[in-house]
């Protein structure tokens, strides 16, 4: 279900209160939160990971095997959550672990076949979804988005 586009009256209030600083502040937290959150709904029904194991999955898809110690960094959680979501991980084959080549008190986790696979049919329905809402728009507002990718990117890593 789409919901109708904004009204001008309302488009034009959120171009008024984003002009400010904090307007801007929290529009945009509301409206990434919101996006977020609408994303999340457009998840595929037959996976039943939760987001946090969907991320860590993600993790290792972008960069590549880590240790648990490193995927807690990155997912800014601490090293016993990871290693409970990895283990959970592990038992279902989408990670597995290998011993650290050079300290053997650490392990390497490494995105499965399966792992790989569920994560790419979550990320093909999520971006099937957004590719439909994005040929509403105008190509000057896709130009805006594109521009502004890599700055929400930079927020996000901040």
């Amino acid at each position: 279900m789409t919901k109708p586009p904004a009204s001008s009256e309302t488009a034009a209030d959120e171009a008024r209160i984003a002009r400010s600083e904090p307007g801007l502040a929290g529009a945009l937290r509301i409206s990434t939160m919101r996006l977020a959150r609408r994303l999340r709904f457009e998840r595929d029904p037959e996976n039943d990971l939760t987001l946090s194991q969907l991320a860590v999955l993600g993790t290792l898809s972008r960069h590549g095997s880590m240790t648990i110690g490193e995927l807690a960094t990155h997912e800014k959680v601490r090293p016993p959550s990871m290693t409970r979501l990895v283990n959970c991980l592990d038992e279902r084959g989408l990670v597995a672990r290998r011993a650290h080549p050079a300290d053997g008190r650490l392990v390497v986790v490494h995105l499965a076949d399966e792992g790989a696979r569920i994560l790419s049919t979550d990320r093909r329905r999520r971006d099937a979804w957004m590719s439909r809402r994005l040929r509403e728009l105008s190509p000057a507002e896709r130009d805006v988005l594109r521009h502004a990718v890599p700055i929400i990117e930079r927020l996000a890593q901040s």
